[in-house]
Protein backbone atom coordinates (compact mmCIF):
# COMPACT_ATOMS: atom_id res chain seq x y z
CA UNK A 1 0.00 0.00 0.00
CA UNK A 2 3.13 2.08 1.30
CA UNK A 3 4.99 2.00 -2.16
CA UNK A 4 1.91 2.01 -4.66
CA UNK A 5 1.20 5.63 -2.84
CA UNK A 6 4.65 6.35 -3.27
CA UNK A 7 4.29 5.23 -7.25
CA UNK A 8 1.08 7.20 -7.89
CA UNK A 9 2.85 10.41 -6.25
CA UNK A 10 6.24 9.72 -8.62
CA UNK A 11 3.93 9.14 -11.53
CA UNK A 12 3.19 12.31 -11.12
CA UNK A 13 5.94 14.30 -10.54
CA UNK A 14 7.64 12.66 -12.69
CA UNK A 15 5.02 13.18 -15.70
CA UNK A 16 5.30 13.82 -18.83
CA UNK A 17 5.69 18.21 -17.99
CA UNK A 18 8.80 17.65 -15.84
CA UNK A 19 10.53 15.23 -18.59
CA UNK A 20 9.61 18.42 -21.30
CA UNK A 21 10.81 20.76 -18.68
CA UNK A 22 14.18 19.03 -17.98
CA UNK A 23 15.06 18.18 -21.34
CA UNK A 24 13.71 22.07 -22.38
CA UNK A 25 16.12 23.05 -19.97
CA UNK A 26 18.97 21.40 -21.08
CA UNK A 27 18.22 21.73 -25.03
CA UNK A 28 17.91 25.74 -24.73
CA UNK A 29 21.06 26.08 -22.55
CA UNK A 30 23.35 24.24 -25.15
CA UNK A 31 21.67 26.04 -27.89
CA UNK A 32 22.34 29.92 -26.00
CA UNK A 33 25.64 28.73 -24.38
CA UNK A 34 26.22 27.40 -28.39
CA UNK A 35 26.94 23.68 -28.12
CA UNK A 36 29.92 24.06 -25.45
CA UNK A 37 29.37 20.98 -23.97
CA UNK A 38 30.85 19.71 -26.92
CA UNK A 39 33.21 22.37 -28.10
CA UNK A 40 34.83 23.25 -24.87
CA UNK A 41 34.76 20.26 -23.07
CA UNK A 42 38.49 19.53 -23.19
CA UNK A 43 39.29 23.11 -22.33
CA UNK A 44 36.48 22.38 -19.12
CA UNK A 45 38.76 19.14 -18.00
CA UNK A 46 42.35 21.33 -18.10
CA UNK A 47 40.37 23.89 -16.21
CA UNK A 48 39.80 21.23 -13.48
CA UNK A 49 43.23 21.81 -11.97
CA UNK A 50 44.16 25.01 -13.02
CA UNK A 51 44.87 27.91 -9.97
CA UNK A 52 42.16 30.14 -9.11
CA UNK A 53 42.63 33.73 -7.33
CA UNK A 54 39.50 35.60 -5.94
CA UNK A 55 37.43 35.01 -2.55
CA UNK A 56 35.76 31.74 -1.52
CA UNK A 57 36.43 28.94 0.60
CA UNK A 58 37.28 25.91 -1.74
CA UNK A 59 39.66 25.44 -4.85
CA UNK A 60 38.06 24.61 -8.06
CA UNK A 61 39.02 20.88 -7.46
CA UNK A 62 37.31 20.56 -4.09
CA UNK A 63 34.66 22.55 -5.45
CA UNK A 64 34.36 19.33 -8.13
CA UNK A 65 35.10 16.94 -5.38
CA UNK A 66 32.09 17.63 -3.39
CA UNK A 67 29.97 17.67 -5.85
CA UNK A 68 31.00 14.51 -7.54
CA UNK A 69 30.97 13.27 -3.87
CA UNK A 70 26.87 14.10 -4.05
CA UNK A 71 26.41 12.27 -7.09
CA UNK A 72 28.97 9.14 -7.51
CA UNK A 73 26.73 7.04 -4.88
CA UNK A 74 24.02 4.08 -5.30
CA UNK A 75 22.63 6.13 -8.69
CA UNK A 76 25.62 4.49 -10.45
CA UNK A 77 25.34 1.51 -9.10
CA UNK A 78 21.84 0.95 -7.68
CA UNK A 79 20.04 2.96 -9.65
CA UNK A 80 20.82 1.96 -12.76
CA UNK A 81 19.76 -1.24 -11.76
CA UNK A 82 16.53 -0.17 -10.97
CA UNK A 83 15.65 2.05 -13.88
CA UNK A 84 16.72 -1.24 -16.25
CA UNK A 85 14.71 -3.59 -14.39
CA UNK A 86 11.79 -1.00 -14.29
CA UNK A 87 12.48 0.62 -17.76
CA UNK A 88 14.17 -1.67 -19.94
CA UNK A 89 17.82 -1.28 -21.07
CA UNK A 90 16.29 2.03 -23.30
CA UNK A 91 16.17 3.78 -19.85
CA UNK A 92 19.72 3.68 -20.26
CA UNK A 93 19.52 5.42 -23.46
CA UNK A 94 17.54 8.18 -22.08
CA UNK A 95 20.18 8.02 -19.48
CA UNK A 96 22.43 9.31 -22.26
CA UNK A 97 20.17 12.52 -23.58
CA UNK A 98 19.10 13.40 -20.54
CA UNK A 99 23.58 13.84 -19.53
CA UNK A 100 24.03 15.07 -22.62
CA UNK A 101 21.68 17.78 -22.26
CA UNK A 102 22.30 18.67 -18.59
CA UNK A 103 26.18 18.64 -19.10
CA UNK A 104 24.86 22.50 -20.29
CA UNK A 105 22.45 22.67 -17.52
CA UNK A 106 25.21 21.47 -15.09
CA UNK A 107 27.24 24.01 -16.07
CA UNK A 108 25.00 26.91 -16.11
CA UNK A 109 23.56 26.50 -13.28
CA UNK A 110 26.93 26.74 -11.48
CA UNK A 111 28.20 29.80 -13.43
CA UNK A 112 24.49 31.34 -12.25
CA UNK A 113 25.57 30.32 -8.19
CA UNK A 114 28.93 32.07 -8.61
CA UNK A 115 27.94 35.18 -10.11
CA UNK A 116 24.97 35.77 -7.88
CA UNK A 117 26.48 34.40 -4.50
CA UNK A 118 26.74 36.00 -1.36
CA UNK A 119 29.26 36.77 1.12
CA UNK A 120 28.35 36.54 4.83
CA UNK A 121 29.59 39.17 7.38
CA UNK A 122 31.45 36.59 8.71
CA UNK A 123 33.41 35.70 5.48
CA UNK A 124 31.56 32.32 4.60
CA UNK A 125 30.29 32.11 1.39
CA UNK A 126 26.21 30.95 0.61
CA UNK A 127 25.15 30.50 -3.25
CA UNK A 128 22.76 27.97 -5.04
CA UNK A 129 19.34 28.37 -6.66
CA UNK A 130 17.86 29.93 -4.20
CA UNK A 131 19.96 33.07 -4.56
CA UNK A 132 19.86 32.84 -8.60
CA UNK A 133 16.30 33.11 -8.36
CA UNK A 134 15.79 35.49 -6.10
CA UNK A 135 18.72 37.72 -7.36
CA UNK A 136 18.31 37.03 -10.83
CA UNK A 137 14.78 36.82 -11.43
CA UNK A 138 14.06 39.76 -8.62
CA UNK A 139 12.73 39.66 -5.17
CA UNK A 140 9.55 39.02 -6.71
CA UNK A 141 10.50 35.42 -6.96
CA UNK A 142 11.86 35.18 -3.48
CA UNK A 143 8.84 32.95 -3.16
CA UNK A 144 10.05 30.09 -5.76
CA UNK A 145 13.55 30.31 -3.88
CA UNK A 146 12.48 29.30 -0.94
CA UNK A 147 10.21 26.53 -2.49
CA UNK A 148 13.57 25.00 -4.17
CA UNK A 149 14.89 25.30 -0.80
CA UNK A 150 12.31 23.51 1.08
CA UNK A 151 12.22 20.78 -1.25
CA UNK A 152 16.29 20.77 -1.40
CA UNK A 153 15.99 20.17 2.58
CA UNK A 154 13.59 17.43 2.25
CA UNK A 155 15.68 15.84 -0.55
CA UNK A 156 18.93 15.70 2.11
CA UNK A 157 16.74 14.41 5.05
CA UNK A 158 14.64 11.80 3.10
CA UNK A 159 15.38 10.90 -0.34
CA UNK A 160 19.04 11.17 -1.88
CA UNK A 161 21.23 12.18 0.93
CA UNK A 162 20.72 9.70 3.54
CA UNK A 163 18.07 6.19 3.28
CA UNK A 164 18.95 5.33 -0.39
CA UNK A 165 23.00 5.87 0.37
CA UNK A 166 22.84 3.70 4.00
CA UNK A 167 19.94 1.41 2.34
CA UNK A 168 22.57 0.95 -0.55
CA UNK A 169 25.11 0.40 1.86
CA UNK A 170 23.88 -1.90 4.14
CA UNK A 171 22.62 -4.39 1.05
CA UNK A 172 25.93 -4.46 -0.27
CA UNK A 173 27.40 -5.73 2.92
CA UNK A 174 24.76 -8.08 3.69
CA UNK A 175 24.96 -9.33 0.14
CA UNK A 176 29.07 -9.46 1.01
CA UNK A 177 28.96 -11.47 4.13
CA UNK A 178 25.40 -13.22 4.69
CA UNK A 179 23.71 -13.69 1.59
CA UNK A 180 21.70 -16.39 2.39
CA UNK A 181 20.26 -14.40 5.19
CA UNK A 182 21.34 -17.00 7.69
CA UNK A 183 21.78 -14.67 10.77
CA UNK A 184 18.74 -12.62 11.34
CA UNK A 185 19.02 -10.00 13.91
CA UNK A 186 15.28 -9.35 14.37
CA UNK A 187 11.92 -8.54 12.12
CA UNK A 188 9.38 -6.12 11.53
CA UNK A 189 6.47 -7.42 9.99
CA UNK A 190 7.17 -9.61 7.38
CA UNK A 191 10.17 -8.60 6.48
CA UNK A 192 13.73 -10.43 8.53
CA UNK A 193 16.77 -7.87 8.88
CA UNK A 194 20.48 -9.52 9.37
CA UNK A 195 23.19 -8.65 11.75
CA UNK A 196 25.32 -7.48 8.72
CA UNK A 197 22.71 -4.95 7.88
CA UNK A 198 21.78 -3.93 11.20
CA UNK A 199 25.92 -3.34 12.34
CA UNK A 200 26.99 -2.08 8.75
CA UNK A 201 23.95 0.84 9.31
CA UNK A 202 25.73 1.32 12.94
CA UNK A 203 29.23 1.53 11.46
CA UNK A 204 27.63 3.95 8.59
CA UNK A 205 26.19 6.32 10.92
CA UNK A 206 28.84 7.03 13.65
CA UNK A 207 31.67 7.66 10.91
CA UNK A 208 29.04 9.61 8.67
CA UNK A 209 28.61 11.41 12.40
CA UNK A 210 32.11 11.77 12.87
CA UNK A 211 32.47 13.63 9.89
CA UNK A 212 28.86 15.94 9.37
CA UNK A 213 29.84 17.62 13.06
CA UNK A 214 33.33 18.74 11.73
CA UNK A 215 31.60 20.80 8.54
CA UNK A 216 32.66 21.88 5.43
CA UNK A 217 36.14 21.58 5.54
CA UNK A 218 36.56 18.17 7.00
CA UNK A 219 33.70 17.00 4.06
CA UNK A 220 35.78 18.51 1.30
CA UNK A 221 39.05 17.25 2.59
CA UNK A 222 37.31 13.61 3.03
CA UNK A 223 35.99 14.03 -0.34
CA UNK A 224 39.62 15.13 -2.11
CA UNK A 225 40.89 11.91 -1.00
CA UNK A 226 37.75 9.34 -1.74
CA UNK A 227 35.93 9.83 -4.91
CA UNK A 228 39.10 9.43 -7.10
CA UNK A 229 39.91 6.53 -5.35
CA UNK A 230 36.84 4.73 -4.85
CA UNK A 231 36.08 5.79 -9.30
CA UNK A 232 39.41 4.12 -10.72
CA UNK A 233 38.39 1.17 -8.68
CA UNK A 234 34.81 1.25 -10.04
CA UNK A 235 36.33 2.42 -13.79
CA UNK A 236 38.44 -0.60 -13.55
CA UNK A 237 35.80 -2.73 -12.96
CA UNK A 238 33.51 -1.70 -15.75
CA UNK A 239 36.49 -1.51 -18.02
CA UNK A 240 37.32 -5.22 -17.55
CA UNK A 241 34.04 -6.01 -18.13
CA UNK A 242 33.59 -4.31 -21.62
CA UNK A 243 37.19 -5.75 -22.79
CA UNK A 244 36.01 -9.75 -21.65
CA UNK A 245 33.15 -8.80 -23.79
CA UNK A 246 33.87 -6.68 -26.51
CA UNK A 247 32.67 -8.84 -29.19
CA UNK A 248 29.11 -8.70 -27.28
CA UNK A 249 29.16 -5.04 -27.11
CA UNK A 250 27.50 -3.88 -30.14
CA UNK A 251 24.80 -5.97 -29.75
CA UNK A 252 24.22 -4.48 -25.92
CA UNK A 253 24.32 -1.29 -27.71
CA UNK A 254 21.48 -2.62 -30.06
CA UNK A 255 19.22 -3.57 -27.79
CA UNK A 256 19.78 -0.54 -25.51
CA UNK A 257 18.51 1.71 -28.73
CA UNK A 258 15.47 -0.74 -29.35
CA UNK A 259 14.48 -0.99 -26.22
CA UNK A 260 14.87 2.97 -25.92
CA UNK A 261 12.07 3.19 -28.53
CA UNK A 262 9.62 1.01 -27.85
CA UNK A 263 10.62 -2.23 -28.87
CA UNK A 264 10.12 -4.72 -25.41
CA UNK A 265 13.23 -6.27 -24.54
CA UNK A 266 13.70 -9.72 -23.59
CA UNK A 267 16.52 -12.57 -22.82
CA UNK A 268 18.06 -13.06 -26.12
CA UNK A 269 16.27 -10.15 -28.49
CA UNK A 270 13.49 -7.36 -28.99
CA UNK A 271 10.05 -8.07 -30.07
CA UNK A 272 7.19 -6.05 -30.11
CA UNK A 273 6.68 -2.29 -29.93
CA UNK A 274 4.86 -0.53 -27.25
CA UNK A 275 4.50 3.12 -26.78
CA UNK A 276 4.30 2.19 -22.87
CA UNK A 277 7.84 1.18 -23.05
CA UNK A 278 9.15 4.34 -24.54
CA UNK A 279 7.25 6.00 -21.53
CA UNK A 280 9.02 3.52 -18.68
CA UNK A 281 12.49 4.21 -20.13
CA UNK A 282 11.50 7.64 -20.47
CA UNK A 283 10.59 7.90 -17.08
CA UNK A 284 12.93 5.66 -15.22
CA UNK A 285 16.40 6.86 -17.02
CA UNK A 286 15.85 10.41 -16.80
CA UNK A 287 14.79 10.23 -13.65
CA UNK A 288 17.34 8.02 -12.49
CA UNK A 289 19.76 9.88 -14.78
CA UNK A 290 18.86 13.00 -12.65
CA UNK A 291 19.42 11.23 -9.30
CA UNK A 292 22.91 10.29 -10.54
CA UNK A 293 24.39 13.39 -12.22
CA UNK A 294 21.99 15.98 -10.74
CA UNK A 295 22.02 18.39 -13.59
CA UNK A 296 19.23 20.43 -13.47
CA UNK A 297 18.32 19.78 -9.83
CA UNK A 298 20.53 22.49 -8.32
CA UNK A 299 22.44 20.49 -6.02
CA UNK A 300 25.56 20.98 -7.40
CA UNK A 301 25.28 24.85 -7.82
CA UNK A 302 25.70 24.87 -3.74
CA UNK A 303 29.02 23.01 -3.74
CA UNK A 304 30.04 25.45 -6.68
CA UNK A 305 29.17 28.76 -4.65
CA UNK A 306 32.35 28.94 -2.39
CA UNK A 307 35.21 28.57 -4.74
CA UNK A 308 38.20 30.95 -4.76
CA UNK A 309 37.53 32.03 -8.20
CA UNK A 310 36.45 35.92 -9.88
CA UNK A 311 35.54 34.12 -13.40
CA UNK A 312 31.96 32.00 -13.07
CA UNK A 313 32.00 30.29 -16.38
CA UNK A 314 35.44 28.93 -15.69
CA UNK A 315 34.13 26.80 -12.40
CA UNK A 316 30.52 26.16 -14.42
CA UNK A 317 33.20 24.57 -17.39
CA UNK A 318 34.97 22.79 -14.42
CA UNK A 319 31.60 21.47 -12.69
CA UNK A 320 30.34 20.46 -15.61
CA UNK A 321 33.07 17.54 -16.42
CA UNK A 322 31.15 15.95 -13.26
CA UNK A 323 28.12 14.91 -15.62
CA UNK A 324 30.17 13.53 -17.92
CA UNK A 325 32.14 11.61 -15.60
CA UNK A 326 29.23 10.56 -13.44
CA UNK A 327 27.09 9.67 -16.12
CA UNK A 328 28.19 9.29 -19.46
CA UNK A 329 31.75 7.15 -18.07
CA UNK A 330 30.45 5.68 -14.33
CA UNK A 331 26.75 4.78 -15.31
CA UNK A 332 26.76 3.36 -18.48
CA UNK A 333 29.80 0.93 -17.51
CA UNK A 334 27.11 -0.13 -14.86
CA UNK A 335 24.71 -0.42 -17.35
CA UNK A 336 26.21 -2.15 -20.26
CA UNK A 337 27.36 -4.41 -17.13
CA UNK A 338 23.59 -5.49 -16.72
CA UNK A 339 22.55 -5.25 -20.41
CA UNK A 340 25.09 -8.13 -21.43
CA UNK A 341 24.21 -10.24 -18.73
CA UNK A 342 20.39 -9.83 -19.28
CA UNK A 343 20.76 -10.85 -23.22
CA UNK A 344 21.74 -13.83 -22.16
CA UNK A 345 19.16 -16.46 -21.72
CA UNK A 346 20.56 -18.32 -18.97
CA UNK A 347 20.53 -15.18 -16.53
CA UNK A 348 17.95 -13.85 -17.38
CA UNK A 349 15.76 -17.02 -16.71
CA UNK A 350 17.97 -16.74 -13.59
CA UNK A 351 17.26 -13.26 -12.80
CA UNK A 352 13.42 -13.64 -13.37
CA UNK A 353 13.25 -16.36 -10.86
CA UNK A 354 15.16 -15.09 -8.75
CA UNK A 355 13.65 -11.55 -8.66
CA UNK A 356 16.96 -9.85 -8.31
CA UNK A 357 17.03 -5.70 -7.03
CA UNK A 358 18.87 -3.06 -7.17
CA UNK A 359 22.63 -4.00 -5.77
CA UNK A 360 21.91 -7.94 -6.66
CA UNK A 361 21.08 -7.38 -9.79
CA UNK A 362 24.07 -5.42 -10.56
CA UNK A 363 26.53 -7.34 -8.00
CA UNK A 364 25.30 -10.31 -9.95
CA UNK A 365 25.59 -8.92 -13.71
CA UNK A 366 29.12 -8.27 -13.03
CA UNK A 367 29.75 -11.40 -11.91
CA UNK A 368 28.22 -13.50 -14.80
CA UNK A 369 30.16 -10.95 -16.90
CA UNK A 370 33.68 -11.35 -15.42
CA UNK A 371 33.19 -15.17 -14.52
CA UNK A 372 34.91 -16.93 -11.48
CA UNK A 373 33.17 -17.08 -8.48
CA UNK A 374 32.06 -14.15 -7.63
CA UNK A 375 32.86 -13.73 -4.00
CA UNK A 376 35.95 -11.08 -4.87
CA UNK A 377 33.65 -9.15 -7.56
CA UNK A 378 30.96 -8.75 -4.78
CA UNK A 379 33.09 -7.74 -2.30
CA UNK A 380 35.59 -5.27 -4.53
CA UNK A 381 31.45 -3.98 -5.38
CA UNK A 382 30.78 -3.38 -1.71
CA UNK A 383 33.77 -1.51 -1.46
CA UNK A 384 32.99 0.79 -4.38
CA UNK A 385 29.66 1.10 -3.13
CA UNK A 386 30.35 1.98 0.68
CA UNK A 387 32.54 4.75 -0.21
CA UNK A 388 30.05 5.87 -3.28
CA UNK A 389 27.41 6.25 -1.15
CA UNK A 390 29.40 7.27 2.33
CA UNK A 391 30.79 10.59 0.35
CA UNK A 392 27.01 11.10 -1.27
CA UNK A 393 25.86 11.26 2.44
CA UNK A 394 28.64 13.81 3.42
CA UNK A 395 28.04 16.01 0.33
CA UNK A 396 24.08 16.21 0.92
CA UNK A 397 24.68 16.97 4.17
CA UNK A 398 26.17 20.03 3.02
CA UNK A 399 23.43 20.45 0.36
CA UNK A 400 20.86 20.41 2.54
CA UNK A 401 22.09 22.70 5.53
CA UNK A 402 22.95 25.23 2.66
CA UNK A 403 19.14 25.38 1.71
CA UNK A 404 18.07 25.52 5.61
CA UNK A 405 20.65 28.08 6.18
CA UNK A 406 18.71 29.65 3.72
CA UNK A 407 15.11 29.15 4.80
CA UNK A 408 16.19 30.29 8.11
CA UNK A 409 17.86 33.44 7.13
CA UNK A 410 20.92 31.80 8.60
CA UNK A 411 19.82 30.65 12.33
CA UNK A 412 22.79 27.84 12.75
CA UNK A 413 21.08 26.60 15.52
CA UNK A 414 18.51 25.22 13.80
CA UNK A 415 21.23 23.93 10.91
CA UNK A 416 23.09 22.02 14.43
CA UNK A 417 19.78 20.44 15.10
CA UNK A 418 19.27 19.69 11.59
CA UNK A 419 22.31 17.86 11.44
CA UNK A 420 21.38 15.53 14.36
CA UNK A 421 17.80 14.70 12.51
CA UNK A 422 20.05 14.24 9.18
CA UNK A 423 22.00 11.60 11.66
CA UNK A 424 18.78 9.44 12.54
CA UNK A 425 17.59 9.77 9.11
CA UNK A 426 20.80 7.87 8.12
CA UNK A 427 20.54 5.24 10.89
CA UNK A 428 16.58 4.11 10.02
CA UNK A 429 17.43 4.26 6.46
CA UNK A 430 18.67 0.39 6.28
CA UNK A 431 14.97 -0.46 7.17
CA UNK A 432 12.72 1.20 4.34
CA UNK A 433 12.76 -1.37 0.72
CA UNK A 434 15.04 -0.44 -2.34
CA UNK A 435 11.61 0.41 -4.17
CA UNK A 436 10.72 2.79 -1.27
CA UNK A 437 14.04 4.98 -0.91
CA UNK A 438 14.39 5.36 -4.54
CA UNK A 439 10.43 6.42 -4.86
CA UNK A 440 10.84 8.67 -2.51
CA UNK A 441 14.24 10.67 -3.45
CA UNK A 442 12.53 10.15 -7.09
CA UNK A 443 9.80 12.39 -5.94
CA UNK A 444 11.97 15.11 -4.14
CA UNK A 445 14.27 15.34 -6.79
CA UNK A 446 11.71 16.13 -9.23
CA UNK A 447 10.16 18.55 -7.05
CA UNK A 448 13.90 20.40 -6.85
CA UNK A 449 14.64 20.28 -10.22
CA UNK A 450 10.95 22.06 -11.25
CA UNK A 451 11.74 25.49 -9.44
CA UNK A 452 15.61 25.35 -10.65
CA UNK A 453 14.65 24.28 -14.29
CA UNK A 454 12.16 27.60 -14.87
CA UNK A 455 15.24 29.88 -13.68
CA UNK A 456 17.62 29.03 -15.92
CA UNK A 457 15.21 28.64 -18.70
CA UNK A 458 14.28 32.66 -17.63
CA UNK A 459 18.14 33.21 -16.87
CA UNK A 460 19.28 31.45 -20.00
CA UNK A 461 20.01 35.06 -21.89
CA UNK A 462 22.20 35.81 -18.64
CA UNK A 463 24.13 32.38 -19.49
CA UNK A 464 24.59 33.61 -22.97
CA UNK A 465 26.24 36.71 -22.32
CA UNK A 466 28.52 35.65 -19.45
CA UNK A 467 29.51 32.53 -21.60
CA UNK A 468 30.44 34.76 -24.50
CA UNK A 469 31.83 37.65 -22.45
CA UNK A 470 33.95 35.16 -20.86
CA UNK A 471 35.69 33.24 -24.12
CA UNK A 472 35.97 36.84 -25.83
CA UNK A 473 37.98 37.68 -23.33
CA UNK A 474 39.99 34.44 -23.07
CA UNK A 475 40.19 32.79 -25.93
CA UNK A 476 42.23 30.42 -25.24
CA UNK A 477 43.38 28.57 -22.46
Amino acid sequence: MFDAVLNAIDDVVWGIPTIVLILATGLILTIRARGLQFTKLGRAFRSIFKENEGHGELSGFSALCTALSATIGTGNIVGVATAIAAGGPGALFWMWVAAILGTATKFSECMLAIKYREVKADGHVLGGPFYTIEKGMGKNWKWLAMLFAIFGVLAGLLGIGTMTQINGITSAVNMAFDPNSAHIAFTIGETAYTWATVIGGIVVTVCAALVILGGLQRISKVAEKTVPAMAIIYVFLGLSVIIMNATRIPAAFALIFKSAFGFKAVAGGAVGWTVKQIADSMQKGIARGIFSNEAGLGSAPIAAAPVQTNEPVEQGLVNMTGTVIDTLIVCTMTGLAIVLALADPAFFAQYQQAGWKGVELTANALSFDLGGDGISVQFLLMLCLAFFAFTTILGWDYYSEKCLEYVTGGRMKLVLIYRVLYILAIAIGPYFTVNAVFTIADITNGLMAIPNCVSLIVLSGIVAKETKTYFEKYPKF
